[in-house]
């Protein structure tokens, strides 16, 4: 469970640190063309075909073909093992449209009927949510909020003339507010490259993913008052006054109760379907791939 925040409506600076644009490559899902020399598989005598693994592969991004035909072909042979199961305790599958339109297909609506009908949740009761509470005491605090300054010496890092010159600068501009600290704001206009620099490199109020990365671990060293060393971020080099800082505070248990009942309610819930699914997988005859399981009853 990730820290619950709270927005307290405070108006912020338009920032020149845009967090969007920090993102991971997105995997490359396109299907390979590469045939995987696997057996055929069986599901208690009903045959996944190749056709059928090679339209899930889409859905499985890997670091080589062989990776993804197996985990597309374990998906694969789950699915079948809960439609038969489904089709053996005589599931109805009732059918359920979502927000957007969509109405479930016959499959879907059985496996979610075997679902609803024979995985057993337990609710978590208030004292178990209040225990939950207690032991994690930290996710449930409001994130810290910064108000600061900062001169924005703009370069490419992959301008390696550029980018040492920025350096270079921004180690000048430091050394000149070590002597005159209060010049930070005059400096600002005449130096940042941020829009942010015409009302003194101002950023307003910033919360947790609201600048980089490197921008955010150096602001959260700072005390206030301090005026980093030079932070390099992809933007070019940055130099950080911070002004206040906000600590979070710690929500009180009947805020969050809710939440944090979903959250088990959830947690519980894929444990049990994947104790399930192992139960069945033990129970069954899988030929040509290999999906551990168990032959014992469901762990509660």
């Amino acid at each position: 469970m990730t820290a619950l925040i709270i927005d307290h409506g405070a108006s912020r600076a338009p920032s020149c640190e845009h967090p969007h644009e920090h993102r991971p490559a997105t995997p490359d899902t396109t299907p390979s063309r590469e045939r995987v020399a696997m057996p055929p598989v069986t599901v208690n005598g009903v045959p996944i075909s190749r056709k059928a693994i090679a339209a899930e592969v889409q859905n499985f991004p890997a670091r080589n073909p062989g990776e993804g035909w197996k985990a597309a072909t374990r998906a694969l042979v789950i699915r079948e093992l809960l439609l038969q199961e489904a089709r053996r305790l005589d599931i109805a599958a009732e059918q359920r449209t979502d927000q957007d339109g969509r109405q479930q297909t016959d499959e879907d609506a059985l496996v979610r009927g075997l679902i609803e009908r024979e995985v057993r949740v337990p609710e978590a009761d208030e004292e178990m949510l209040r225990r939950f509470y207690e032991n994690n005491l930290r996710r449930f605090v409001t994130p810290s909020l910064y108000e600061a300054d900062h001169i924005l010496i703009g370069a490419r890092r992959d301008e390696s003339e550029a980018f040492a010159a920025a350096r270079e600068k921004a180690l000048a501009l430091r050394s000149e507010m070590a002597i005159a600290p209060e010049g930070f704001a005059a400096l600002a206009k005449d130096c940042s490259d941020c829009p942010s620099g015409a009302i003194g490199g101002s950023l307003g109020q910033i919360g947790p993913g609201d600048t980089t990365p490197e921008f955010e671990a150096a602001l959260i060293n700072l005390v206030p008052g301090d005026i980093s060393p030079p932070v390099e971020t992809r933007y070019g080099v940055h130099l950080i006054r911070l002004t206040r800082r906000i600590d979070g505070r710690q929500l009180p248990f009947e805020v969050v109760r809710d939440r944090i009942a979903a959250y088990l309610s959830e947690h519980v819930n894929r444990q049990a379907t994947a104790q399930y699914v192992s139960l069945l997988v033990g129970q069954a005859d899988i030929r040509g791939i290999d999906i551990d399981g168990s032959s014992s009853p469901l762990v509660q």
